[in-house]
């Protein structure tokens, strides 16, 4: 039998290669190949002579049989439970990443605060803290007489074990699976291989058990979960935590959930006792909005099933560079060179000499292609100077052949529009039938000219000119 060599795996990607290389073929990353020791064979996989496998013979069952939903533990915060599809299932596995600082361990320790103090069995587990700091972090949040059990350790096997004492825990926290090791893996603690070993011990616990498990994980700079995709193929649900430092809102994103709808968000406010919950986020957003500006414009988004509004801010101005500047906050910035190809090629717009900054306020990245319609706008305003009705928004798809297309859930951003006290919504032709304003004056355009000359007929006399 031949002599298993070592192997190299890539601590970005998960690649794995027979030999030591400099740069990663698959992702294109710099000195990330770690050797690690090759997964041994399973022992009595086959017979003796090598012939058939052996195994146990289970049974095989249809897809017509009764269903039942799948029962859900309640954290008691909205928001939280939004994001979930209305709680933790039972068994359930969620990996949950973000910035660091970005206030993770803090939702996780209200979320376990909540449910103690209901009368479920709680355990955090840190593998970055000491449970000295862990109690610090909740005394200051006012959440010390909370009955939640603490451990520091990360030892997987000896985190299984302990779990299994006592009664089953409703609801169990790793702060971070990248922390975690197992000593049946033979690999340094935080690599790929030890990471996808220590994920698999604790959602088969889970799996058999009946726990729900959060597992934290740590970012790379580009945003991305770090360690291998094949953990987030592993759990049930994936949950983004999004913000920026110079805003006191977080934004939780689901990207995936087996028990719930995608793309649903959850909004909080960071406060000195923690994140508090924001059930009216599009009033949050557009709270502070100068009205008599031009380059601003409302734009009636979807997060999932909730409406949003918020406030598209653009600033075109002429450049003295050979090349204008691009430089775009919460929008894709492919997206933007899309739209200004359009307003060129078909809005008859000269904006090859200036350069533009566009902005989605109150630190929301939106990312759905109804924003066009908004962004135009918005940049149409602030190249012309003239101001948009502030008690309008803006919602459609621009086309490439210069068409302004209907998106989808159309009624429920005019709903939520009309909620807020606006009283006109800018919208493609053909996107909603006219009972569906809920009072408001629907106007439609096709073309993305027809937008152009409806607000240069707002710019003042000397810009007109």
């Amino acid at each position: 039998m031949a002599k298993r060599g070592p192997t190299y795996t890539c601590q970005a990607c998960g690649a794995v290669y027979h030999r030591w290389q400099g740069k990663c073929d698959a992702c294109g990353t710099w000195s990330s190949l770690s050797e690690e020791a090759q997964a041994a064979p399973v022992p009595g996989a086959r017979g003796a002579s090598g012939g058939r496998p052996r195994g146990r013979v289970f049974a095989l069952e249809g897809l017509k049989g009764e269903t039942q939903d799948a029962p859900r533990i309640v954290s008691g915060i909205g928001e939280l439970d939004r994001v979930t599809g209305g709680g933790f299932v039972p068994g359930s596995v969620l990996l949950i990443g973000g910035d660091p600082g970005i206030g993770k361990s803090t939702l996780l320790m209200q979320a376990c605060a909540a449910l103690a103090s209901a009368g479920r069995r709680v355990v955090y587990v840190s593998g970055e803290e000491s449970t000295g700091q862990v109690r610090l972090r909740a005394e200051r949040m006012g959440l010390s007489d909370a009955p939640v059990e603490l451990a520091a350790e990360t030892n997987v096997e000896d985190i299984v074990a302990t779990l299994g004492q006592g009664p089953r825990p409703a609801l169990v926290v790793i702060d971070s699976i990248q922390t975690m090791w197992s000593g049946e893996v033979e690999s340094a603690p935080g690599t790929v291989t030890q990471v996808r070993g220590s994920a698999q011990a604790l959602i088969r616990y889970a799996k058999t058990s009946g726990a729900c498990m959060i597992l934290v994980g740590h970012v790379t700079k580009d945003g991305q979960i770090a360690g291998p995709r094949v953990v987030e193929h592993m759990v049930d649900a994936v949950l983004s935590f999004e913000g920026e430092g110079a805003h006191a809102f977080r934004i939780l994103r689901g990207q995936k959930n087996r028990f719930g709808a995608t793309d649903e968000i959850g909004v909080f406010e960071m406060t000195g006792k923690g994140l508090s919950e924001v059930s009216n986020p599009s009033a949050l957003f557009l709270a502070g909005r100068d009205q008599a500006a031009p380059g601003a414009a409302v734009f009636a988004g979807m997060e999932g099933t909730r409406p949003v509004l918020v406030e598209i801010q653009a600033l075109v101005a002429p450049t003295s560079l050979g090349t204008p500047r691009r430089a775009v906050v919460g929008w894709e910035n492919s997206r933007l060179s899309m739209v200004l190809a359009v307003l060129e090629t078909h809005g008859g717009l000269r904006l090859g000499q200036h350069d533009v900054y566009l902005n989605v306020a109150g630190g929301l990245r939106v990312n759905e292609p109804a924003a066009d319609l908004a962004v135009a706008a918005a940049l149409v305003s602030s190249l012309t100077g003239a101001i948009l009705p502030p008690e309008s928004v803006y919602f459609g798809e621009i086309a490439l052949s210069g068409a302004i297309r209907p998106v989808s859930v159309a009624a429920a951003r005019l709903r939520e529009a009309s909620k807020l006290g606006f009283e006109a919504a800018l919208m493609p032709s053909g996107g909603a039938e006219a009972g569906d304003g809920d009072g408001l004056s629907l106007r439609r355009f096709g073309h993305v000219t027809e937008l152009v000359a409806d607000i240069a007929a707002r710019a003042p006399r000397r810009d007109a000119k």
